[in-house]
């Protein structure tokens, strides 16, 4: 999970962060989490809030849900647990509700794994504020609209760290609210120090999660990473107004999340695993036992990820412009 940044001929994404210093982001209260992430509110998602879990599992450009993209679960069943498998609500609830779990509290020897199969490790807090730090001088100075519209791409993204801290990704420890370095985090602090009004919080708050995005190849972390940034918008929402959101602000929220948060193999720019091979039968001989045979293949092409452009209000590819 690096800095990236991508331009197209339409749109133009920026991994970005701005830092804010705001004395009165809580009321002059810190506000803190005052529970282990594995007992977070991820379970209030997916077992009382069936409606807002069902938007955070689709794909946007399949119109299906997202797929697993890793065989980490496929021992508890061959076909509903398969890379190539949806993930279904009824899969990662009830009985099954513990998981899918951050990569903090996974065992040992499953983090190994998946570093080694998946290339998948986690940057530490103070990294994530270095660099966010580092790449905010050149905005200190924008007005809190410009500063929220700004686009910022975090490139495989996991849980998404560097989008919102919510809790240590070494550890798990959830994180106090003033202490937060991600770069979502740090518009939702400006808006909640510059803003009072209602209404116009809510429509910044919006811009904000509209202006920020990721991809990730594994289900599970997508997954991860979308609960965090609705959990996070729900954290600075209390923070401020001293209450609760609506089921309707969070199904809206989760909405822009969906959109913005996606699914892709960040090489092919292609939902994970939608390439299809196929060798072809060998019709050619050789003459010669030293002369090696080619081997041919059929490739059809992967399925190429459309994301959100929010300014013209519809679905574009990602790598338009790029080839």
């Amino acid at each position: 999970m690096l800095p990236h940044k991508k331009n197209t001929d339409n749109m133009s994404f920026e991994f970005l962060a701005i830092q804010c210093h705001n004395d009165n982001t809580t009321n002059n209260q810190e506000f803190h989490l005052d529970h282990h992430f594995s007992d977070i509110l991820q379970q209030t998602i997916r077992e009382r809030r069936s409606s807002i879990l069902d938007i955070l599992l689709i794909d946007r450009t399949s119109k299906k849900n997202i797929i697993w993209a890793n065989e980490h679960y496929i021992d508890y069943d061959k076909s509903k647990y398969a890379a190539t498998a949806q993930i279904k609500p009824e899969i990662i609830t009830g009985k099954m509700s513990q998981l899918i779990m951050p990569r903090a509290l996974k065992p040992r020897e499953h983090q190994k794994e998946r570093t080694k199969s998946k290339a998948e490790v986690f940057t530490p807090t103070w990294i994530i504020k270095k660099q966010n730090d580092a790449l905010e001088q050149d905005y200190l100075n924008d007005d809190v609209e410009t500063y929220v519209r700004r686009k910022w791409l975090e490139i495989t993204c996991g849980e998404a760290p560097y989008m919102a801290t919510r809790y240590d990704m070494a550890t798990g420890q959830a994180i106090p609210l003033a202490e937060r370095v991600g770069f979502v985090d740090r518009k939702l602090k400006r808006i909640n120090a510059e803003i009072d009004d209602k209404a116009e919080w809510q429509r910044l708050v919006e811009e904000a999660y509209k202006a920020s995005y990721g991809f990730e190849w594994n289900g599970d972390s997508l997954l991860l990473a979308r609960e965090n940034l609705l959990f996070t918008y729900q954290d600075f929402y209390v923070a401020k107004w001293q209450q609760q959101p609506t089921n309707g602000l969070l199904k809206e929220i989760a909405e822009i999340i969906s959109y913005n948060v996606f699914q892709m193999d960040g090489l092919k720019y292609i939902i994970p695993l939608s390439e299809k091979k196929e060798k072809l039968p060998q019709t050619s001989f050789s003459f010669s036992d030293d002369e090696p045979t080619q081997e041919q293949w059929l490739v059809q092409a992967g399925k190429r990820v459309k994301i959100m452009n929010w300014d013209k209000k519809k679905m574009e590819l990602f790598d338009k412009g790029t080839k």
